[in-house]
């Protein structure tokens, strides 16, 4: 194994993932809710009338979040090597998924698991094992 030491970004990680925790730990404590994205856009289809604008700000602030960033720094050059069907099958396959298991990576992985939840730790095992296996079999077996 290689470390690519121009993109390795250890500290801009850390800083992001305490960001991160910071932020679900305040909408947690401030609101009562689970800072799960799938929750807040599936609820926001169907969400009484007193629901809708935090769900709205919440998401609004995602989408915001990125162009702050590009006051400090320029955002990192994104490579998708995949066509659209591949994309648009693996979209289908994460919504089907957050579906199952009652929730995404964020709900489960840094909430759930923060509140010691047995089924987010097992969620959250199952996201991990499924993303190591096709890294796995994508990088390192032979296709016919």
């Amino acid at each position: 194994m290689q470390i690519d030491w121009n993109n390795f970004t250890p500290w801009m990680s850390l800083a992001g993932g305490m960001l991160i925790g910071l932020a679900s730990a305040a909408f947690l404590l401030l609101n009562g809710r689970i800072a799960g994205i799938s929750g807040l856009v599936g609820g926001l289809l169907r969400a009484p009338s007193g629901e809708r604008g935090w769900r709205l700000a919440f998401l609004g602030g995602l989408v915001a979040a990125p162009l702050f960033y590009v006051l400090a720094a320029p955002l990192p050059e994104v490579e998708v090597e995949a066509g659209f069907p591949a994309l648009l099958l693996a979209g289908l396959l994460v919504g089907l998924g957050t579906r199952y298991g009652s929730g995404c990576t964020s709900g489960h992985g840094i909430c759930g698991m923060a509140r010691r939840s047995p089924r987010s730790y097992a969620a959250t095992a199952a996201f991990m094992a499924s993303g190591f296996l096709t890294v796995y079999l994508l990088r390192h077996v032979s296709w016919p």
